[in-house]
């Protein structure tokens, strides 16, 4: 996956985020994380593990010696699972928003 498909579904889910969350209420529990925090943290998540892989890869390919073939392979499957499952979630939550928009109230 190219870095600029990975920052727009980044940009897509941070957009329907927003949009979800609405205007902040004041009765949501002190301490309690919201929709939106949630997301962020693991949008966040998913962003540090595909600038682990391709840290990795990059040492690799340089030559380090600390850095085995197993490790940036392992680390570029988890890195594209988490990737796919952001990408589903977010299909899943534009499936939903759509079809609240297209009730009839």
């Amino acid at each position: 996956m190219s870095d600029d498909a990975i920052q727009s579904v980044l940009q897509q889910m941070r957009i329907l985020a927003g949009q979800a969350a609405g205007p902040r209420g004041r009765d949501e529990p002190a301490g309690q994380a919201g929709f939106e925090t949630l997301l962020e943290r693991s949008l966040a998540e998913v962003n540090a593990r595909q600038q682990r892989a391709s840290a990795l890869a990059e040492a690799y390919e340089q030559g380090s010696e600390q850095v085995s073939l197993t490790e940036v392979m392992i680390a570029m499957q988890k890195s594209s699972i988490a990737f796919q499952a952001t990408l589903q979630v977010r299909n899943k939550l534009l499936a939903a928003y759509q079809e609240i928009m297209s009730m009839q109230i």
